[in-house]
């Protein structure tokens, strides 16, 4: 497993902390969402990334030009992210190894 090495505490995450670094990888900011289907408590749920005994829950949140939405694998958690209109660029098998 690939947290082995990790304490139980390094690897708790919540859908807010991933979601900043799925944003920041294309220039968004939290401050960009424009709608979500996050609750405000499950923004902060925390959960551990490779724990497949608790599920996070699921969304779906939009900025002007990106929506994004959770993709697991393996028992492992992270965000995955799509082009709100057509840009011309396609978009690549996400979950899966």
């Amino acid at each position: 497993m690939q947290y082995e090495h990790q304490t139980e505490a390094a690897r708790r995450t919540t859908w807010r902390k991933q979601l900043a670094l799925a944003m920041a990888k294309v220039g968004e900011t939290l401050a960009d969402i424009t709608d979500t289907t996050l609750t405000d408590e499950q923004w902060d749920l925390e959960f551990a990334r490779s724990d497949i005994y608790v599920e996070p829950p699921p969304f779906t949140v939009w900025t002007a030009s990106s929506v994004y939405f959770p993709i697991t694998y393996d028992g492992d958690y992270w965000v995955g992210r799509a082009a709100r209109h057509p840009d011309g660029v396609p978009t690549l098998p996400q979950g899966g190894g």
